[in-house]
């Protein structure tokens, strides 16, 4: 069983750790080529990004539904099933897309104000939300149909595409920001320029894919009439997802608007801190994600026992993911100091801050593998709503503020109180795994427990 588990569980974790990794390695090019530009420039595009991880708190719950459902339906073989879920998903999907490309293209000079006072850094955001304002319609989609292919036997595929088109963004990003033959060099404009560019590129080639035979499709007669039963049960247990994801994303965002008003050199320290945190956890983000559809294959199968053995592996690995990330980070700091273009001060920010991220890493891995993977596998999601929403806004957040704003400790000190949250959980997560309320079978009218 041991070896069938792990041959299924990197089937799915490298794919998906890899697509992680390249779609974070836009952010660290946007920083590596903006930064040779000027600091202010990488700060006001990491302020400017927060707009983009708020937009991607949607879509992640979006996705999790999905997988949630997906992962079940097609453990079970109800292939129709899954063509009612990318319909629905991807109407909401849509909707929400919208919204942010309004709001972008819009009032764009408003939502920079949220996160800094600095003129300079707020005009400079502005360029970059107008330019980029279509790509989130065209995310909006893509990431949908890319949800659905890792969850229906084409992880590789799902992989492949979204690989291409941050291969393709981080090109036309040297050409844009930089200048090339004729093309001029359009600096922050041409970072945003170059991301529509790519989203849209594997937007069309996601919609190709899932056209092919083989494929989960788009049916029409779905997407304009929806399965009410299937939609119920989607939104039960998605709608907690959301509201986990909403608690948990603006109070990560709060983060930045704290660090946003402790000084540019503070924000480009956090903006590079947190894209090397982005690239070094990824392998854990493919461990939960990768065993959310494992585990969740299983229930769907009716196989609770199994995959209740099977969440009490994933739960191992995560720790050690966690460590190997965390030392990794640390024994990467010192070249990542060398090429980060940052002055003296930002850069003894940055020297302390990975210290504080290596063991930040361990919390991250345990708890995204529990409650965005196991415990989402079997519809248990109104845990983590409750979690995150307590342990950042009145703990972590409240904190913070406080440190900055009130007692103005130092920077590295507000830091510090600021990436708690993954550590305090951990003894509430733990005792919640061993209550097993995530062993459900959701395919069921009424849904069955182990």
């Amino acid at each position: 069983m041991n070896r069938k588990f792990y041959k299924k569980l990197m089937s799915l974790v490298l794919p998906i750790a890899f697509q992680q990794f390249m779609l974070s390695l836009v952010g660290a090019s946007d920083a590596l080529m903006l930064g040779l530009i000027s600091q202010d420039a990488l700060s006001a595009v990491s302020l400017a990004a927060q707009i983009t991880f708020v937009f991607n708190l949607f879509l992640t719950a979006f996705s999790m539904g999905t997988s949630m459902l997906a992962a079940q339906y097609w453990g079970k073989k109800d292939y129709e099933a899954l063509e009612k879920i990318l319909a629905f998903v991807l109407r909401s999907s849509l909707l929400v897309s919208f919204v942010f490309f309004a709001g972008t293209l819009l009032i764009p000079k408003q939502l920079m104000y949220i996160f800094t006072s600095d003129p300079a850094l707020v005009n400079a955001g502005i360029s970059y939300l107008q330019v980029s304002s279509v790509s989130y319609l065209m995310c909006g989609i893509s990431q949908i149909y890319l949800c659905i292919m890792k969850n229906s036997g084409h992880a590789i595929k799902s992989t492949i595409i979204s690989s291409t088109a941050v291969l393709l963004n981080i090109t036309l990003n040297a050409v844009f920001i930089f200048g090339l033959g004729n093309i001029p060099a359009m600096g922050i404009a041409g970072a945003a320029f170059a991301t529509v560019i790519a989203r849209t590129a594997e937007t069309a080639w996601s919609v190709m894919a899932s056209s092919r035979a083989g494929s989960i499709r788009l049916n029409i007669r779905f997407f304009l009439h929806t399965d009410k039963s299937l939609a119920k049960t989607y939104w039960k247990h998605s709608l907690p997802v959301l509201g986990n994801q909403l608690a948990w994303g603006c109070g990560f965002t709060m983060y930045s608007v704290v660090m946003g008003h402790m000084g540019s050199d503070a924000v480009a320290a956090n903006s590079i801190a947190n894209i090397a945190k982005n690239l070094m956890v990824c392998f854990c983000i493919g461990i939960a994600n990768g065993g959310s559809i494992i585990v969740g294959n299983e229930l769907g199968a009716g196989n609770l026992a199994l995959a209740k053995e099977y969440g009490r592996k994933l739960c191992r690995l995560s720790v050690v993911s966690g460590a190997a990330s965390g030392a990794l980070l640390l024994a990467f700091s010192p070249l990542i100091l060398r090429f980060a273009a940052l002055n003296s001060q930002a850069e003894e920010y940055l020297k302390w801050m990975f210290f504080i991220c290596s063991y930040y890493l361990i919390g991250k891995s345990i708890n995204s593998t529990t409650i965005g993977g196991i415990f989402s596998a079997g519809g248990d999601t109104r845990f983590g709503l409750v979690c995150d929403a307590i342990t950042l806004w009145c703990i972590t957040v409240p904190l913070g503020c406080i440190a900055a704003f009130v007692l103005n400790w130092p920077v590295l000190a507000v830091y510090f109180v600021l990436n708690l949250d993954e550590i305090v959980k951990l003894p509430v997560v733990y005792k919640h795994y061993k209550e097993y309320l995530w062993v459900k079978d959701l395919t069921r009218k009424e849904a069955v427990q182990c």
